[in-house]
């Protein structure tokens, strides 16, 4: 009888526990093996030998070995080396990049950590259902109640959990306080600027703008990310960039980082989705998510500044310092006049009188397959649509923005830009009216959705004049606030639904809409017959 070839496995260290990550791995094999017989050294030779004739590169010095014979007859202690994770090229985008058209250019696959897209990526399998349902109670500590979800105004006053997220105190309005040259008052910018000054976090990763980061001469549309250790590298990311920003692609640099244990991460939801799955494996000892809310980003800036173009042509793009969609149904562009002025100047336009076809070259498809406009799994969220909008005054660097406060590491964000005198705190946001009409008046109309159904595409928006009365009127007589802030948000999910619906059918569109998205989709299919025609529209397609 001849003794078994003895097999020995070194064990990885249990690693912190995780959904997508098992307590024990296997590493890399290191195998060794043993024959303890004359006829299993002879057999040994021949093959030995056999495999040295056939190698086409065979010589009295070398053998070259194939990857797999190399690793069973290894000497003991030899070790296969493992090939090193291949971020993908990102002048690749989107065609190399798992998502495809989908991709929303978060940067994961252009690191090393491209190997966690499959459970990362909030536009892959079941993307924002798995993150956002899997991950909230994970980074909150419960997860959002979804059963006060307000409906025809009732309870319209103050923003519920069930849209908005988990809440560790009601919504609030505030300002920012001493930062310069901010799109709007710096509320973001202030919170980063005190947490590094006070301390609390190392670096700061955020979105600049490329060039000499004053963004000016164009340059505010072209995002880039970094790793902002001082404060005049956070001030650089100043303002909000329209178009898909790569936030993630700092990953490795900050993996290579030793001195940075304590991080605060700035992003918009697909990209703090998935940041936190990959979250556990940065070996970092405190970590802060600060966030945005967020819709209908262009691909690319040269798709953000054709947008400008077309739609303010009497606004010279070099002079453009922002725009925003308002809660006055108008896009306002905050731009340099050239006067010299050290307030800027606005244009605003009614949403009715843009070009109808601008939508379908100017959104990404990433953010018409997206269902977290309120940044689910953020410590903090900052926004707009539910803060007033003075009449009198609505320049975005003297208006109110929100604040919504998701955890215990929030508050302490918040605390931190309070003390440092950063940040002013204004009342509770409140609102009025219902939104569900509007919403899907919106929805129905929409150029997109037409193109879905294959309804009369508008390729030429109203009149000025027209366009005037009718966002005076809306703003006159729809939601107000946080009513508002629904109205926007049921909008942009129900257009999301129809899109994914209509790119890859009921089944896997149902399986990606986190459960909250789906509870509102319910409602207006039981209540709504306009949208059910929509979808039944849709559906007969395929």
């Amino acid at each position: 009888s001849r003794t078994p070839p003895k097999w020995s496995f070194d064990q990885r260290t249990p690693g912190p526990p995780s959904k997508h990550h098992p307590q024990s791995q296997c590493r890399p094999l290191e195998t060794t093996c043993y024959c303890r017989s004359s006829r299993g050294v002879r057999r040994l030779c021949i093959v030995g030998l056999l495999l040295f004739f056939a190698s086409p590169c065979s010589g009295l010095s070398t053998v070259r070995r194939s990857r797999s014979t190399a690793l069973f007859f290894s000497t003991k202690g030899e070790t296969a080396s493992k090939p090193q994770p291949q971020p993908i090229d990102p002048n690749f985008w989107p065609d190399k990049f798992p998502a495809k058209s989908h991709c929303s250019k978060c940067g994961l696959c252009e690191t090393t950590y491209v190997t966690h897209v499959s459970d990362a990526c909030a536009f892959l399998g079941e993307g924002m259902k798995r993150n956002i349902d899997g991950l909230e109670e994970t980074v909150h500590g419960r997860k959002r109640n979804l059963d006060d979800m307000v409906w025809e105004g009732a309870g319209a006053e103050v923003a519920e959990e069930a849209r908005f997220g988990v809440m560790h105190r009601p919504m609030v309005l505030g300002t920012g306080k001493r930062v310069e040259g901010a799109q709007w008052t710096g509320v973001i910018t202030g919170i980063a600027v005190s947490m590094l000054e006070a301390g609390t976090v190392d670096a700061v990763v955020c979105i600049a703008s490329k060039g000499d980061g004053d963004g000016n001469n164009g340059e505010w549309s072209d995002p880039e990310p970094i790793l902002a250790r001082t404060v005049d590298q956070v001030l650089r990311g100043r303002g909000v960039k329209p178009a898909l920003a790569p936030s993630l692609r700092v990953l490795d640099e900050l993996k290579n980082s030793s001195d940075i244990k304590k991080l605060l991460f700035c992003g918009v939801g697909c990209a703090v989705q998935a940041f936190r799955a990959i979250q556990h494996e940065l070996n970092l000892e405190e970590v802060y998510v600060l966030g945005t809310n967020c819709a209908d980003n262009s691909p690319t800036p040269e798709d953000a500044r054709e947008f400008l173009r077309r739609s303010i042509p009497d606004v010279e793009s070099n002079k453009i310092l922002g725009y925003e969609f308002m809660q006055d149904f108008r896009v306002h562009v905050k731009y340099d006049d050239g006067s010299g002025s050290s307030s800027p100047s606005y244009e605003r336009k009614p949403y009715f009188c843009l070009p109808g076809d601008v939508a379908e070259f100017a959104i990404a498809d990433s953010c018409l397959a997206c269902f977290d406009y309120t940044n689910s799994l953020a410590d903090v969220v900052v926004g707009y649509m539910a803060a007033p909008l003075d009449s009198n005054n609505s320049n975005m660097d003297q208006s109110y923005q929100t604040i919504t406060v998701r955890n215990s590491r929030g508050e302490k964000m918040i605390q931190s830009a309070l003390d440092a005198e950063r940040l002013e705190l204004g009342p509770d946001a409140t609102g009025k009216g219902a939104h569900e009409k509007i919403a899907m008046a919106t929805v129905s109309s929409d150029n997109l959705v037409q193109q879905m159904v294959g309804g009369e595409m508008k390729e030429q928006g109203m009149p000025r004049f027209l366009g005037e009365i009718m966002a005076s009127v809306m703003t006159a007589v729809g939601p107000k606030g946080v009513s508002f802030a629904r109205y926007s948000l049921d909008y942009h999910l129900l257009r999301n639904y129809l899109h994914c619906l209509d790119v890859w059918g009921e089944e896997r569109a149902n399986k990606m809409v986190p459960q909250y998205s789906a509870d509102i989709v319910k409602k207006y299919l039981e209540t709504n017959e306009p949208f059910r025609i929509l979808v039944e529209s849709i559906k007969s397609k395929r």
